[in-house]
């Protein structure tokens, strides 16, 4: 399996409702909560590209360019964009939509980096010759 045949094979796609209980005073998702929902998502691109224990060890420049409402659904978006010998760079982009209505925007993208590592913690050679495919 190719590199851009793995990377479109981990892609990772979530969807979630934005309620009351994860926004701030103005009514808008907190940021916590947007880098929490990345960070997971990440994490679980990386798992699906190696299959090797991941660990997050930077989160790059997140862009927050639309506060996202109470009341919208969110899509979640992570690709794995480069491949190191320990690390994975995964790009999270969140989509809004409103949830009566066809309108669509990227409201938050962000990088994050992961290393694979063995039961010692420490960084492991990343190797998807040898996983094995259906």
């Amino acid at each position: 399996m190719t590199f851009e045949e793995r990377v479109k094979l981990s892609e990772t796609r979530i969807f979630k409702a934005v309620f009351p209980n994860t926004t701030n005073h103005y009514d808008t998702l907190f940021g916590g909560s947007a880098m929490q929902l990345m960070d997971e998502v990440a994490f679980i691109t990386a798992t699906r590209f190696a299959r090797m224990k991941m660990v997050t060890v930077s989160s790059d420049r997140i862009d927050f360019n639309t506060a996202i409402p109470s009341g919208t659904v969110i899509e979640l978006i992570g690709r794995v964009t480069k491949m190191g010998n320990t690390s994975l760079h995964i790009n999270v982009d969140i989509f809004m939509e409103e949830m009566h209505s066809d309108k669509r925007i990227k409201a938050i993208s962000g990088e994050f980096v992961f290393v694979a590592v063995g039961e010692d913690k420490k960084p492991l050679k990343i190797d998807i010759s040898n996983v094995k495919q259906d």
